[in-house]
């Protein structure tokens, strides 16, 4: 099983970004004002586009596997950290969501381990109980 942060919001974060600049457009073509240039407007829109797109770019750099005896998390573009923790070694998993991830059936997991790294945090992950009582049912499994 592998979990990636959700697609969710960063999907409306770009419907919203092209709502904006169709709706600048639209006024631009209407209006047809003199002052300022036309690209002026169309700046603001397409900055929180890159925005987005940061996001989008650390949501695939960021990645937990999980196999029947381990879990590997990864994250890091150019540079790497990678943590593998025995499921034996999961103390304790815990889903948090806000209401707004509630609406959207997305939440944030967090997987407490035995050892130096304590707890490994993963957001805005889709169906987050399903991976949690997924990851139990594997530490328990490893006992």
């Amino acid at each position: 099983m592998q979990l990636r942060q959700s697609l969710k919001l960063i999907k409306l974060g770009y419907i919203i970004c092209l709502a904006a600049e169709i709706a600048i457009a639209a006024f631009w073509i209407v209006a047809q004002p003199q002052e300022p240039p036309v690209w002026a407007p169309m700046v603001i829109p397409i900055v929180l586009a890159m925005f987005v797109g940061i996001r989008h770019i650390r949501r695939r750099m960021t990645l937990i596997t999980i196999t029947p005896d381990r879990l590997r998390y990864e994250a890091g573009l150019f540079s790497k950290t990678i943590e593998m923790v025995e499921l034996v070694k999961v103390q304790d998993v815990r889903v948090h969501q806000t209401f707004g991830q509630r609406l959207m059936a997305v939440g944030d997991i967090s997987i407490e381990t035995a050892g130096g790294s304590s707890r490994i945090v993963m957001t805005s992950i889709d169906n987050p109980q399903d991976a949690a009582e997924h990851i139990l049912k594997l530490a328990q499994a490893a006992h």
